[in-house]
């Protein structure tokens, strides 16, 4: 389904639309090229769902990082962020490895991988939410579906932006794009961002910066070359939030940080190159040949509360919490090089759109953790010796920072090449027919400098996948898609064996629906998915196998305009994800057949819908969202769980003139006290109270 609001036109390419001719006036500027992993295929003839967000719906909402644009699909749910420090979420209930960052796309290249911290919407022309199995071409995915974020890239007018935003808790924002065509063969665009704020959590100041400069050539009639640049830094305090005893997770109010100010902000970074080259044989064919370059970097040290029971004093007194240490520099080095032929040509059986491509991966990690912990709480260790603090009078910088030890020394090599192959066909008037697989090799070379083991893995596999659309009528169709997926395991466990790589198998059954300026998509599907990893507990930052889960569900979705010239998106999704096959770790953490999965609502809800009042012979803009989330597990082999929520938004613009424009947003509302995401009972991550934004823009 296309969720573009009506008035987003997103920029054209094979994602979008079907492709026109290659460019042949030598006179015209070339502003766009097409996303790598897609045919020449309209979105209604894709068996699957899609979800397209436009720059102009997170706009209008103010929504300024890639975590709080996921937020209106109802098929994404979030996970543990790592106290504010990368994104991470389930699409359709299943999630990767808990103790890395979830992997998305930006402009087909891997984006998620490494320690870059949370993305920044500046930089973000639309996201594409691509439900469903798309391994066969992607490699690597999760069988819930994968998101590609499509960056601002040059294009043919001279335009340009300047953004400063002011809001609650201190929050200071300037963002500029500026896009200038130099010549009628070279564009340049310049994007950027600089962000100060503090929070409701006590102490807690974060900031954050970074540019996106990019170049498009043209380099003759039918070829044009791209380059962007990304760099970023993003400093704050690593948060692991609240706790609760039992399932009391008011005992302290939201605003209370159990970490230690005086170890100073954790800084994440990233500097990465992307270079495209686009050339089209003709009006059918064209060569895509791409090079993804990317570094990034975490550093810091935090004071987390003890997970451990016989460690945590907590438990014990119900006022004074034990609290480990712990010092991360974790580094990782990815480059992608890869080379697509994409066209179409009438065979046999119909029109036939093709995709023959082939990539390379090289991926490597490095992570090193120093750390303190208390002693066993039979052992009658002193204050200092816990690093403890009253919650309910907590005093900073009571202790000296304790010695740290080292907990973990490893590098962690990857290198995987793969080729795809995806055929659609076009039978007659009404019938579609998709094939297509692709063939991985994976090796992975784990060197823990701890006890001097080299651990190594090697893997391949065939990724099939299948589809069918059928054309009822021209603004109806139905769809059924299958796929099978594989993902290498990343890491080892505390013991430092290695994992399986994940396998997972889908199926998916759904209707579309276009009508003018409103489509609908409704959708049935049923994921499994083998080898699966969860967080280990009792030894952060390190997984366990859990065996085997199980995700189906329900999605419903429609955007576009309604009646009264309302723009609106709505979405929901009902899900049934539990583990199949349990597993048992070495500190007896029971995961049971039939337990719920981490993190993931049986029940989402979101919504935004926008209209335009003509006032003073100027826009002004009103419009409204709201999410509701049901309850989630929020630990691993236990039956806590985190309360359900609601939490409603109100934003406006007005235009004074051409030029300038002024907007407003409130977030939450209603003040809805609530939790976003949990680690584990002792590490959850409370939502923020009602905030408002106020931005004023200057248009060029």
């Amino acid at each position: 389904m296309n969720s573009t609001s009506a008035g987003e036109t997103p920029v054209p390419s094979a994602s979008t639309v079907e492709e026109p001719a290659a460019p042949q006036n030598a006179d015209i500027l070339v502003t766009a090229q097409r996303q790598a992993y897609r045919g020449l295929i309209a979105p209604a003839d894709i068996p699957q769902a899609i979800t397209l967000l436009g720059e102009e719906r997170l706009e209008e909402a103010q929504i300024t990082r890639l975590a709080d644009a996921l937020d209106l699909s109802s098929s994404i749910a979030r996970q543990n962020n790592f106290g504010g420090l990368w994104e991470s979420f389930a699409i359709r209930g299943l999630v990767g490895d808990e103790n890395n960052p979830s992997g998305y796309l930006a402009n087909g290249f891997n984006a998620g991988r490494g320690f870059a911290g949370p993305r920044d919407a500046s930089g973000i022309e639309r996201i594409e939410i691509l439900k469903g199995p798309n391994a066969a071409l992607f490699g690597r995915g999760e069988p819930g579906g994968s998101i590609n974020i499509v960056t601002k890239r040059p294009t043919s007018a001279f335009a340009g932006k300047l953004e400063a935003t002011y809001g609650s808790f201190d929050f200071r924002r300037v963002e500029a794009d500026a896009n200038l065509p130099v010549t009628e063969f070279a564009a340049i665009r310049l994007v950027g961002f600089y962000e100060a704020a503090d929070s409701f959590r006590d102490t807690i100041r974060s900031e954050r910066y970074g540019v996106s400069p990019s170049v498009l050539l043209r380099l003759g009639a039918n070829t044009s070359l791209t380059y962007e640049l990304e760099a970023t830094r993003t400093e704050i305090p690593l948060d692991r939030g609240l706790f609760a005893l039992g399932s009391n997770l008011g005992i302290v109010p939201p605003s209370r940080f159990f970490g230690e100010p005086n170890l100073g902000p954790n800084v994440a970074t990233a500097l990465g190159h992307q270079f495209q080259l686009q050339h089209d044989f003709s009006a059918d064919w064209s060569l895509l040949v791409g090079v993804g370059l990317r570094d990034t970097e975490l550093k810091g040290s935090s004071a987390d509360a003890e997970l451990a029971a016989a460690r945590q004093r907590l438990f014990v007194d119900g006022r004074t919490l034990t609290r480990e240490v712990r010092y991360r520099d974790y580094d990782a080095d990815h480059k992608v090089y890869r080379a697509e032929l994409g066209g179409r040509f009438d065979g046999p059986l119909g029109l036939h759109r093709v995709i023959i491509g082939a990539d390379r991966d090289a991926f490597d990690q490095g992570l090193f953790v120093a750390g303190y912990r208390a002693p066993l709480l039979s052992t009658t260790p002193t204050a200092q010796q816990g690093f403890e603090i009253d919650i309910f009078n907590p005093v900073y910088g009571r202790f000296p920072t304790p010695v740290l030890s080292p907990l973990n020394n490893r590098s962690i090599i990857q290198r995987s090449w793969g080729a795809y192959l995806q055929d659609q066909i076009r039978i007659g008037d009404r019938l579609e027919v998709r094939v297509g697989a692709r063939y991985d090799e994976f090796t992975q070379t784990i060197n823990n400098r701890l006890n001097a083991t080299i651990a190594r893995q090697s893997e391949t596999r065939i990724s099939p996948q299948a589809g069918i659309v059928w054309r009822v009528s021209e603004p109806f169709h139905l769809y059924a898609a299958y796929g099978e997926g594989f993902r290498p395991n990343t890491g080892a466990s505390v013991s430092g064996e290695t994992f399986d790589p994940e396998t997972s198998r889908s199926i998916e059954f759904g209707a579309k629906l276009d009508i003018g300026g409103l489509s609908a998509t409704a959708s049935v599907f049923e994921l499994r998915k083998t080898n699966i990893l969860t967080s280990d507990i009792a030894n952060p930052g390190f997984a366990i196998a859990v065996g085997k889960a199980r995700s189906r569900g329900i999605e419903f979705e429609v955007s576009g305009r309604l009646p009264g010239a309302i723009d609106a998106l709505l979405s929901y999704t009902y899900l049934d994800a539990e583990v199949v096959s349990g597993a048992r770790n070495a500190n007896g953490v029971a995961i049971s057949p039939g337990d719920r999965l981490l993190n993931v609502p049986k029940h989402t809800l979101s919504a935004q819908a926008s209209r335009v009042f003509a006032i003073g012979g100027r826009d002004l803009k009103l419009g409204g969202a709201m999410l509701h989330v049901s309850s989630r597990l929020g630990e691993v082999g236990t039956t806590f769980r985190l309360p359900s929520y609601t939490t409603a938004r109100l934003f406006g613009s007005y235009a004074f003139t051409d030029n300038i424009e002024a907007s407003i947003v409130v977030n939450n509302l209603f003040d809805e006290s609530f939790f976003v995401n949990s680690y584990a009972r002792m590490w959850v991550m409370p939502g923020a109270p009602r905030t408002a934004l106020a931005t004023l823009k200057l248009k060029i």
